[in-house]
């Protein structure tokens, strides 16, 4: 069993949790990012922390796990792996969050969502839509790490979200940035950015 301390000290070891002045997707600044794949191109990190999400779901008798592309498929089919299950995963086709390849999910189909890291949960949301439409029965929404302060909502009871990870994330508008103000040299992050 690991605790949330645990997965932290794990995340910050493989400098998956960065400290420093980051410039986001968003926009704005924050004094911490969490880079995921410095954690999960380890695979025997993913296979641990996966574990770890799949037996807080083993009672829920899941058939099928789904996350989102990129990250997403490597949480389903670990999560998957560990259940038993099936692992199938999502991808925007036309800016719509859809299935493809040949996935599908029955009507009753009991179904897990995975994710990497959750900031507003719209990519989340996307899924939840997927299974919806499919009729497929949401039994829970695991995530690896949560950054929203518990603020994120997927269209599930929140009693069926479980996240190894919490953290409170401070972001700022760029003119009113503590980091800019102090002089904190800024650093650009995302997948775009990284070489």
């Amino acid at each position: 069993m690991m605790t949330e301390e645990n997965v932290k000290k794990l995340l910050i070891q493989t400098k998956a949790i960065l400290e420093g002045h980051f410039l986001l997707t968003s926009g704005l600044h924050s004094p911490l990012y969490v880079e995921k794949f410095n954690v999960l191109q380890h695979p025997e990190y993913t296979e641990m922390l996966c574990k770890e999400l799949a037996r807080r779901f083993a009672d829920k008798h899941v058939q099928v796990v789904i996350g989102p592309m990129t990250g997403g498929i490597l949480l389903a089919h670990e999560v998957g792996k560990a259940l038993g299950t099936r692992a199938i995963f999502t991808e925007r086709e036309n800016g719509v969050m859809t299935l493809r390849r040949g996935f599908r999910i029955a009507p009753g189909e009991r179904v897990l969502i995975v994710e990497d890291i959750v900031t507003t949960g719209g990519s989340v949301r996307e899924v939840v839509d997927v299974v919806k439409q499919a009729a497929g029965e949401i039994v829970g929404v695991g995530l690896l790490v949560d950054r929203s302060g518990n603020k994120a909502e997927f269209g599930v009871p929140q009693q069926q979200v479980e996240a190894l990870l919490h953290l409170t994330v401070p972001t700022y508008k760029p003119d009113m940035c503590p980091l800019c103000k102090d002089g904190v040299p800024i650093t650009e992050r995302g997948s775009h950015h990284l070489k």
